[in-house]
């Protein structure tokens, strides 16, 4: 089989930050990633785990991050190398069915009881059970030595990690399924009142299925997004923004919708929820001084190091909630759902396959990664390896 390997070699890993710092892209064709034209199919953990074939594989942000040496060293004692990355996933399983990926290596997939009937894979308050049990550690699927990744011919995966795909969805939609997901845990962590005004910063994948979920799942009033580019603008409109600006517009924007005045860098009131779906110091800092006091910020972009002054955040009692991938949900009408059953429901409301801008054979790896990490300035939303 093919897969791309990601090894443990801090020299490559080194040369990859160096390189990806000249320019955004580069680091893939020095680093510590391998493609593998007759890579060693992983082994079942346990008679219940089934192969699955890759169709279509996503490259997210994480994935950019961990390829071009930008990574945060926290995730080391949670990921075991070799490993193959790819965890945005819809593949066919070895009796025909289509599925897509739930990569989290939650309680089940490591022989524990999970914390409750049905929890989700990313459920429960101890996360021990990430580093033992069946498997090698790793977070999820595309960051363990033990089950393979998306980023390859074939995976193994547990019974708990797959979902269907309805025939009605594509597998460019179905491969969206996943990070569309996470905007649904990060709208509905939120806790929006009827009517708020919410403002999220970014409209890469991420910011792009937050506001699609915060259109049809939430009360949401006004949504105010923040894009760089002209076709981030438009599918942020398409999926249900009532405004949408340039990024460095969206403090005028906010300050507009709700009537504060600037006080220094700061509104005097603000949105009533922000999301960060950049996870830089800069957007963190615009998101706590675009919120109103007592309001929440979602941090969804996944942060690396960040240095700011927190002061605001002291000053105006700003709630900060991490958003990290999915998991039960709990509703305003006081039902729950898994993260997954919402993203799929959202595929059949907005046209997730449009996310998909580019796809590449796996041999083409270092092109399809200079695509996706730039993918703004070049039009593109979702790059991702076709397989079919």
């Amino acid at each position: 089989m093919q897969a791309l390997e990601f090894r443990r070699e801090e020299a490559r890993f080194v040369a990859s930050a160096v390189a990806s710092r000249l320019r955004p892209g580069s680091g893939a064709s020095v680093g510590p990633l391998h493609f593998m034209e007759r890579a060693q199919a992983p082994d079942l953990p346990t008679e219940e785990w089934i192969r699955v074939r890759t169709r279509l594989a996503g490259i997210c942000g994480s994935d950019l991050a961990t390829v071009e040496g930008r990574a945060a060293r926290y995730f080391e004692p949670w990921i075991t190398f070799p490993f193959v990355p790819g965890h945005e996933v819809v593949g066919t399983t070895e009796d025909g069915r289509r599925v897509v990926l739930e990569p989290v290596l939650g309680h089940a997939t490591r022989g524990f009881e999970p914390p409750f009937d049905g929890a989700a894979q990313a459920d429960g308050d101890d996360y021990r059970h990430l580093v033992g049990g069946d498997l090698e550690p790793g977070i999820q699927t595309g960051s363990c030595a033990s089950t393979g990744g998306g980023w390859a011919t074939e995976f193994v995966a547990h019974p708990s990690q797959l979902h269907a795909v309805p025939d009605d969805l594509s597998d460019e939609a179905a491969v969206m399924i996943e990070p569309v997901a996470g905007g649904v845990h990060a709208a509905l962590r939120a806790e929006v009142s009827d009517g708020a005004t919410v403002a999220v910063i970014g409209a890469g994948t991420m910011g792009l299925a937050t506001v699609a979920a915060l259109r049809h799942l939430t009360p949401a009033g006004t949504i105010i997004a923040g894009a760089r580019h002209p076709h981030q603008k438009k599918l942020a409109a398409e999926f249900g923004a009532d405004v949408v600006v340039d990024g460095d517009g969206i403090g005028r924007a906010v300050r507009r919708a709700t009537g504060s005045y600037m006080i220094g860098p700061d509104l005097s009131g603000g949105a009533d929820v922000v999301i960060d779906a950049v996870g830089t110091s800069d957007s963190l800092r615009t998101a706590i001084a675009i919120t109103r006091p007592r309001g929440r910020v979602v941090l969804l972009g996944m942060p690396g190091k960040v240095s700011m002054e927190l002061t605001a955040l002291w000053h105006r009692e700003t709630e900060l909630v991490g958003a990290y991938t999915y998991g039960t949900e709990h509703l305003p009408d006081g039902t729950t759902r898994h993260s997954f059953d919402l993203a799929m429901d959202l595929g059949r409301s907005v046209d997730l396959g449009a996310l998909v801008s580019a796809t590449y054979p796996l041999a083409r790896y270092v092109d399809a990664l200079d695509h996706a990490a730039n993918a703004g300035r070049l039009g593109a939303v979702k790059v991702c390896f076709d397989l079919r």
